[in-house]
């Protein structure tokens, strides 16, 4: 920190020359038809690949023109919806799904039992892993600590450079399985060490599944009811994967298409999710409702709160970005599949710990504010609830820690990244090299002692 108090002014000198220099006049991106953010001026994504893992319904045809429907999610082929009826509270999804998405095909009786148990195998860390890695160097940042972790298991595994595919589904399988110890455990030493917590390191149990190993690691006393840990659950499979176009998934297949080896693809998917703009919204939602309850006098009276939520989009509120956070998605506009789909069960784990007050509150906030953003901006496509309006209100009711929230994201999404690496993997032909223009003027060399 001294050294660079020393050089204070100089690095004030050089961001200012940063600035100057790597300003763009936005007009250019019209001029040279740059779609920015790789989207067009509706907001539509420009096509970079092709994947037969997911798809995202938003709009349909009719009459020839591309018209809002309600949306819906895809799974190799299957409904997200279909998916969760499918198992009657009869089995946990995540396995099912992992193996559907990483396979391509529903598991049987047996199949099922067998990826399960491939699983529990690898949910193992190398001797004095926890302690020599994760402890010794705790960190408020839990995706920085969990990307380090991924990083340094590449020294541990001697077929890190191997060129199969068996060997890349291998490494996949182990890291979806350790993430979830990784992460609670990056917890656990920040608690200890840097709040002066208790510090409890729990062991995973083989017979349970990945929602019910996440909230024994995570509890001191190791217990859960089966409706959280089913209610988890649901929440890991809606956020396993999600078209193939996000900035994270998209970050894996560039990262896969240089021929990179499958830690380092998975660090650069978590350094993307890491963003706010990607992975941080459900504690967002968190801190806006906090602070809505905070500054209403009556949460019931709808005046008193849409007007609320009026001055948070004029940028007079909270912090002053104007967005109402949980709402709207780039893709979908009447709805969003996984928010629908996942507050019933929202419904259910509230009522159960006797905060229905506080779900008709996230209800009433997901009714007024696509009104108020209607009645504010100029927006070419609807605004609804998605998922991530709801996931932070469940992890809060679960006990998660706010610091893990954003790790939650990536312990179910690695699944999606894991079969986005594999099939970019297999159909790999060219690295992924997109254009850039330049507009740069060219200028004479001048010698230094002229300068």
């Amino acid at each position: 920190m001294s050294d660079y108090a020393a050089i204070a002014n100089e690095a004030r000198l050089f961001t200012a020359l940063c600035e100057k220099n790597d300003q763009i006049d936005p007009a250019l991106f019209a001029q040279y038809r740059v779609n920015r953010g790789l989207r067009d001026q509706s907001g539509k994504g420009v096509i970079t690949g092709l994947t037969n893992i997911s798809r995202i319904d938003a709009f349909e045809e009719r009459d020839g023109k591309q018209v809002p429907c309600p949306g819906q999610l895809w799974y190799r082929g299957y409904n997200v919806y279909d998916l969760i009826r499918g198992l009657r509270g009869k089995r946990f999804a995540f396995e099912e799904a992992a193996y559907l998405l990483l396979l391509g095909e529903l598991p049987n009786t047996e199949q099922l039992e067998m990826f399960g148990q491939a699983l529990a195998a690898c949910r193992d860390l190398p001797s004095n892993f926890t302690r020599d890695v994760i402890m010794k160097a705790p960190s408020k940042d839990l995706m920085n600590s969990l990307t380090r972790s991924v990083l340094t298991l590449a020294s541990y595994d001697d077929t890190v450079g191997a060129g199969d595919l068996q060997t890349q589904l291998e490494q996949c399988l182990k890291l979806i399985s350790v993430l979830p110890m990784l992460a609670v455990y990056g917890y656990h030493a920040y608690n200890y060490s840097l709040r002066g917590d208790s510090m409890y390191i729990h062991r995973p149990d083989p017979a349970l599944s990945t929602a019910e190993n996440i909230l024994l690691l995570l509890r001191p006393d190791q217990s859960y009811t089966a409706l959280e840990a089913r209610v988890l659950d649901t929440a890991l499979l809606l956020h396993m994967e999600h078209g193939g176009g996000n900035n994270s998934t998209f970050t894996t297949r560039v990262v896969t298409s240089s021929g990179s080896d499958t830690y380092s693809v998975m660090a650069a998917a978590l350094c993307s999710l890491k963003g706010p703009k990607h992975g941080g919204a459900n504690l967002k939602v968190v801190e806006m409702i906090s602070h809505i309850l905070q500054n209403v006098s009556d949460p019931t009276d709808e005046a008193e709160v849409k007007a609320y939520l009026g001055r948070i989009v004029d940028k007079e509120v909270f912090d002053r970005k104007g967005l109402i956070y949980g709402m709207g998605h780039a893709v979908y506009s009447l709805s969003d599949p996984r928010a629908v789909v996942f507050k019933s069960f929202v419904q259910q784990l509230a009522e159960a710990k006797g905060l229905k007050a506080d779900f008709d509150f996230y209800n009433l906030i997901e009714r007024l504010a696509p009104q108020v953003i209607a009645e504010k901006r100029h927006i070419y496509k609807g605004v609804s609830a998605n998922v991530d309006f709801y996931s932070g209100f469940v992890y809060q009711m679960l006990g998660i820690p706010r610091e893990l929230f954003t790790p939650m994201f990536a312990i179910a999404r690695i699944v999606g990244w894991s079969a986005h690496r594999l099939e970019e993997f297999v159909n790999a032909d060219k690295i992924i090299r997109p254009a850039y223009v330049s507009v740069m003027e060219k200028r004479d060399y001048v010698p230094l002692e002229d300068r």
